[in-house]
This record gives C-alpha cells, sequence and structure tokens, in this order.
C-alpha cells in the first residue's frame, strides 16, 4: 500500500476579502453550466448560470444564483415555466453568448419549446421544466429555488464545466 505524499513546502496564500480574490477563489471550483430559458411575450430569453444545484428529491427541488440586477432575470421569472437544460460538452460558446449583454442570444441555437413555454436546448444531457417556487435575497444575487415540474436525461452526452474562467470537458 502506497503512503500519501507529504508536501513540505506550502505556497504562500492570497489573503484577502477583496472582490478579485474572491472571483479567484471561487473560480476554483469546478461546477457545470446551465441554460436557464424561456419564451416571454414570444420571444426566447435566457442566462447561463454556473450557480446551479439540486436541492431536494421531494418535493422535488433545485436552485440557481442570478444577479440581483440582471434584467433579463426580471423579464425570465414572469414566465409560467422555465427550462434548465444542463449543458453539454460542446456547448461551450452558447454559455458564453448566454453569459453576454446582448439581446439575440438564441439565432444560431437548436432549442424546442415545451408543452408550457420553457425552453430546452438541444444537445443537453438533462432538461428540467420548473417553475419559480421561492426567491430570496442573498447578497448581490437572488437565490430561486425551483420547482421541477417534468425532467428528461439524454444519454451519452458529456457536461461543460466550467473551472478558472473556463469552460472544460470531463476526460473519458
Amino acid at each position: 500500500m502506497s503512503r500519501p505524499r507529504q508536501l513540505t513546502e506550502f505556497p504562500e496564500p492570497t489573503e484577502s476579502t477583496e472582490e478579485h480574490v474572491l472571483r479567484h477563489a471561487f473560480g476554483q471550483f469546478p461546477s457545470g453550466v446551465t441554460a436557464v430559458a424561456a419564451l416571454v411575450d414570444g420571444a426566447a430569453l435566457g442566462i447561463a448560470v454556473s450557480s446551479f444545484a439540486p436541492v431536494s428529491l421531494e418535493p422535488p427541488l433545485v436552485s440557481i444564483c442570478v444577479m440581483e440586477h440582471s434584467r433579463t432575470w426580471r423579464r425570465l421569472r414572469t414566465a409560467h415555466r422555465i427550462g434548465v437544460s444542463v449543458l453539454g460538452s460542446g456547448h461551450a460558446e452558447l454559455a458564453r453568448r448566454l453569459a453576454a449583454a446582448t439581446e439575440d442570444r438564441f439565432t444560431t441555437v437548436e432549442w424546442r419549446i415545451g408543452r408550457h413555454g420553457a425552453i430546452r436546448v438541444v444537445g443537453a444531457p438533462a432538461w428540467l421544466e420548473c417553475s419559480i417556487e421561492q426567491e430570496i435575497p442573498a447578497g448581490d444575487h437572488i437565490l430561486a429555488l425551483l420547482r421541477i415540474r417534468h425532467a428528461e436525461t439524454y444519454a451519452g452526452i458529456g457536461p461543460l464545466v466550467f473551472h478558472a474562467s473556463g469552460f472544460h470537458r470531463l476526460a473519458s
């Protein structure tokens, strides 16, 4: 049995609660990326969200965090149902577009509309059709609890991973 490697020298830590240091610290945690989208006033509207987490199986809940001043979220939250597409490894450009402050985010994206107006991105390994259960102010963000009304999964599609300010694929 091999013994764990002992480190004798550690790099000096950067200690601060300044925003740039916190962004770097938060960026050390890899996360998936989701497209949160719906039809609003007849147009496709969506945002990229990497702060997504399963919350509960009973009742079926997930959470997302969005910037409190997001104009897109203010409009998106009015939709009857919201789609949460777990983005696949080929969706890095879509994630960039959904994160940008532009109106025309869905021009080259293949997507489908659910029965209640939620948008599903084609090629996503999982899709959830949700309604807003609760919104909780959380600093400069809003923590939104979403109740899952319908779920679909698609085998054989790897997830898109966000880490250290970049998009990555998992090695098989």
